[in-house]
């Protein structure tokens, strides 16, 4: 009787502790981000990611990434906004220059649900490194940069995964620290 006891105790506190730790949002840009909201829901909130979502307004791309997905989002931070050349951010918000825009943000995503560890596999499988195919229609270089993950662009520029597996309702977030441009 005692060790059914003890059992069903342990059982107990193990599920408490598995469903607690399942609903501890990730924190980025100060905010929690909530598994059970969408990509939008979620980055509107992060003081990082102003810049980001400023950018998916005025591509239009809102309603896409509310959608049902799933989708995998690197998402920059405003800083990596700021470290490209004067100007680059507000040109490309302008209106007349909405197609390159939404090239440049969905290069970003990639189709489908791939959480760091998936990543981690297919870079392993690949030989040290796995090419991902972008909504945008060109691919992302991943690779693993001692325990981080690093997403190099077709211009050779490289980002780090600073906040992996932020989950979201319709996909997965990935923050980073670069931009990345298409050719």
């Amino acid at each position: 009787m005692k060790t059914k006891l003890a059992i069903c105790l342990f059982a107990l506190t193990a599920l408490v502790s598995v469903s607690a730790f399942a609903q501890n949002p990730v924190t980025v840009g100060g905010a929690p981000m909530y598994p059970s909201k969408n990509i939008i829901e979620n980055a509107v909130n992060s003081a990082d990611h102003t810049t980001l979502v400023a950018a998916v307004k005025a591509a239009g791309l809102v309603e896409t990434l509310q959608g049902a997905g799933p989708f995998t989002v690197f998402a920059p931070v405003n800083a990596a906004f700021s470290a490209l050349p004067a100007g680059t951010v507000e040109t490309l918000l302008k209106p007349e220059n909405k197609a390159t825009l939404t090239a440049v943000l969905t290069y970003h995503v990639v189709p489908g649900r791939i959480n760091s560890q998936a990543l981690q596999r297919m870079i392993k499988q690949g030989g040290g490194r796995a090419s991902l195919k972008t909504a945008q229609g060109a691919t992302l270089t991943v690779t693993m940069s001692g325990d981080m993950i690093m997403i190099t662009d077709a211009k050779g520029g490289a980002a780090h995964v600073t906040i992996a597996n932020v989950n979201q309702s319709n996909g997965v977030i990935h923050v980073i620290d670069k931009v990345l441009l298409p050719s």
